[in-house]
């Protein structure tokens, strides 16, 4: 059996007792059916022709048993609808569950390469047209079969002659449904597609929306949506060009199987082959014969659409994380802070020229180090490199003489912490963005962290303190506040190693002297990687290395490296003059 088909039913296993209850009322229905035309057939056939004395009391007897069939028909349909929707519904749940944890697990390599929109959309849109496939699926293709089956039985019973000329019509039927499903299936995939395409168009210019009115450029981002749109709105036009062509030639069928049995079954009548209340039951079979079809139609339809979005949902699934434990890793307790680099090399994905080559460096526990050089030297790849946020193409990285490659990432990155040049808060209060380093601190221990990164005063000054909502993306602060509160965030994870990316270049200058004295107090006993641009923010570093395209080119102090007169001197008189 194909691997995503044993995926697509593995996801019933966990309601399976919901599901046999659900086929079960499917079989009553399907059941109760077929019996009333017999109900009917009996009544007109038996009772009503040659009428005796107790034949009314029979016609209600009958009756009666019919109403109860009718009565537990809408039990079980009321049963299938709600309780075959539900386990549908939580399907789906798990399966967005599956993949929302998937993607947590997959590394930036992957996020470099994909559209946020895109992702969006198959973590919502892709996935909510299977809680119908899950649910109307199996439930139409037994109820179809059960009618379908247990129709012709009774239809050859009555007409062996008619029946064949009805079922002519099914092999044309059949043909003319597998073809226009085909056309159905292609144009939803694009479809699907284009509205994946939509999300990230929304996505990217609602998160820019500050630079799209800085730039007053709405009308250039208004354009690109209506390209995206219509786009989406073409596809939309071919799918459902496609289902209506479709469902029309179906229903056309149908109506001629009708025209048919009338045709026929009044010259069978005249000809006294069928009797009226044959002809009556034959038409009300008719019906239920027709009506799997149409069942079969929809579940085409379903099929299509659920199928789709699977695909699209398996192809996440199937992304195997690049970075991931190692068999038999091993769990890191608290590090010392050692970190080694043994002739590391790295290049991104599909780019030829490496970004580090054989490049070695020992930093060694609680020294405080600062990396400068040139933008796009490979500052920021190379602590990028230590909690294995990407894997280095050669070499070796050692925390406290461990190769990190054999220790588990959870435990490896519990013992960094890291402040971003990108700053990201999530919607949410004060508290709870502080409190994301460490999920288990009190109240009283994400205020201490506070007060270290000098964030406390401006805090207490917001309406609601520490509970203030700060919107999406902390856009109800500034700047240097949203840095502050990121770098409180590390003080309360209280690493050993801490890794400060451009960690102060959002503050001002009265900000900045107090998260220094801050992040310096904090790198005692701990090992600190700063990187910076503004090298006058890392004058007290223990050891200063500067990267250029041949690696790192000197290391030393801010004071050695001035006297050196090499590529820092340089740097660093540069942005005196600025």
């Amino acid at each position: 059996m194909n691997s995503r088909i044993k995926k697509f039913i593995s996801y019933y296993r966990p309601y399976k007792g919901l599901f046999a209850a659900d086929m079960a009322c499917a079989f009553i229905l399907s059941a109760i059916t077929l019996v009333l035309p017999l109900g009917v057939r009996y009544i007109t056939s038996e009772l009503l022709d040659g009428a005796h004395s107790d034949s009314l009391s029979q016609i209600y007897e009958v009756g009666a048993g019919m109403l109860a069939l009718v009565i537990l028909h809408i039990a079980c349909e009321v049963f299938v609808d709600y309780k075959g929707h539900m386990m549908g519904a939580m399907m789906e749940g798990d399966m967005r569950s599956e993949l929302f944890e998937h993607l947590q697990k997959l590394s930036f390599r992957f996020y470099d390469e994909q559209k946020t929109g895109q992702l969006m959309t198959r973590t919502t849109n892709d996935i909510l047209s299977l809680a119908e496939l899950y649910h109307h699926g199996p439930e139409d293709l037994l109820i179809s079969i059960l009618k379908f089956t247990g129709a012709f039985i009774i239809l050859i019973a009555i007409d062996a002659k008619l029946t064949l000329i009805v079922f002519l019509f099914l092999p044309v039927m059949a043909a003319y449904a597998f073809y226009y499903n085909r056309k159905m299936n292609a144009a939803l995939r694009i479809s699907r597609d284009r509205i994946g395409d939509i999300n990230e168009q929304v996505e990217d210019s609602l998160a820019g929306i500050r630079v799209v009115k800085s730039f007053t450029n709405e009308h250039v981002e208004i354009r690109k949506f209506a390209r995206a749109n219509a786009r989406f709105l073409r596809s939309r036009s071919d799918g459902y060009k496609s289902e209506a062509i479709f469902s029309g030639g179906m229903i056309g069928f149908t109506q001629l199987i009708t025209v048919a049995v009338i045709v026929f079954g009044g010259a069978a009548i005249l000809h006294s082959s069928m009797q009226l209340p044959d002809l009556l039951t034959f038409f009300l079979c008719i019906g239920i014969l027709i009506e799997p079809i149409q069942r079969m139609v929809n579940f085409a339809r379903l099929y299509q659409e659920g199928m789709t979005g699977f695909d699209r949902f398996m192809e996440i699934l199937e992304v195997e994380p690049d970075i991931c434990d190692a068999p038999g890793a091993a769990e890191l307790g608290h590090a010392e802070g050692k970190v080694e680099f043994r002739q590391v090399s790295f290049k991104y994905k599909d780019d030829h020229r490496e970004v580090l080559t054989d490049l070695s460096l020992t930093i060694e526990a609680g020294e405080y180090v600062a990396i400068v050089g040139p933008s796009g030297i490979g500052k920021t790849t190379l602590c990028s490199l230590i909690p294995r946020f990407y894997e280095v193409s050669g070499g070796t990285i050692l925390l406290d003489g461990k190769d990190i490659r054999g220790l588990t990432l959870r435990s490896l990155r519990r013992n960094i912490g890291i402040v971003q040049q990108d700053i990201y808060l999530f919607a949410g209060t004060v508290m709870d963005n502080i409190r994301y380093g460490n999920v288990e601190a009190t109240r009283e221990e994400v205020i201490e962290a506070a007060k270290k990164a000098h964030a406390h005063d401006f805090i207490m000054g917001l309406p609601d303190g520490y509970d203030t909502d700060i919107g999406q993306r902390g856009i109800k602060l500034s700047g240097g506040q949203k840095q502050r509160l990121s770098i409180a965030r590390v003080f309360l994870k209280n690493p050993p190693v801490i890794i400060f990316d451009e960690a102060t270049s959002s503050l001002d200058n009265d900000s900045e002297q107090a998260v220094q004295s801050s992040l310096e107090r904090l790198s005692d006993n701990r090992t600190t990687l700063v990187i910076a641009h503004r090298l006058s923010t890392v004058r007290n570093a223990q050891r200063i290395i500067v990267l250029t395209d041949d690696g790192i080119a000197e290391q030393g102090t801010h004071e050695e490296l001035l006297a050196r007169g090499g590529t820092y001197a340089h740097l660093y008189n540069m942005q005196l003059k600025l």
